[in-house]
């Protein structure tokens, strides 16, 4: 399946980037600690219209948005 157009642009967002409004999110955030205070979260979102789910994580390592493919 095709994702949408708002998935395409969703893709390319920046950490800051926010969720679209058709994004709705799948379970609980997980949280992840570092050696430092400073840990990270990543919450798991699906589209409401063409079903593609994404992964936002606030690890300054990772990919902001992340789109499952498989």
């Amino acid at each position: 399946m095709k994702i949408c157009e708002l998935c395409e642009e969703q893709a390319k967002k920046s950490r800051n980037g926010k969720p679209h409004g058709g994004l709705a999110t799948m379970d609980a955030p997980r949280f992840f600690k570092g050696k430092n205070p400073q840990g990270f979260e990543e919450q798991d979102y699906q589209c409401l219209t063409c079903q593609a789910k994404f992964t936002h994580s606030t690890d300054k390592n990772d990919i902001p948005w992340t789109l499952w493919r498989g």
